[in-house]
């Protein structure tokens, strides 16, 4: 897994591609939990270049929404396509995130 983190306006961009797994999910967590200690109350996880999420990674993005919710801030998912879109389904985790189709559609619906 690699990530890449942008400001765009108010929101900050965090995109993911290759396999979120065990092995690799605390870097992304650390990562998360730096932002949100900085001040960030606008993230969008762009999930467009991910090929798989385990249940550690999802986790991390469930940790990072009820972090974001005590702050009084907003998480936003992009781009989730194929087997994640088909893991969040099942697990039920789309109910509990926005959700857009991508990236800029994802930053507008945040600062809206």
């Amino acid at each position: 897994m690699a990530f890449e983190q942008q400001q765009v306006g108010s929101v900050q961009v965090v995109r993911l591609s290759g396999r979120l797994d065990g092995s690799n999910a605390p870097e992304l967590e650390r990562a998360l939990q730096a932002l949100l200690a900085a001040g960030t109350t606008r993230l969008l996880i762009d999930l467009g270049r991910l090929d798989f999420i385990s249940s550690a990674g999802m986790r991390i993005v469930l940790m990072a929404g009820k972090g974001l919710r005590a702050q009084q801030g907003r998480l936003a998912l992009s781009g989730v396509r194929g087997m994640v879109k088909e893991i969040f389904e099942v697990s039920g985790f789309l109910s509990l995130f926005e959700v857009a189709a991508d990236a800029d559609a994802g930053v507008k619906l945040l600062q809206a």
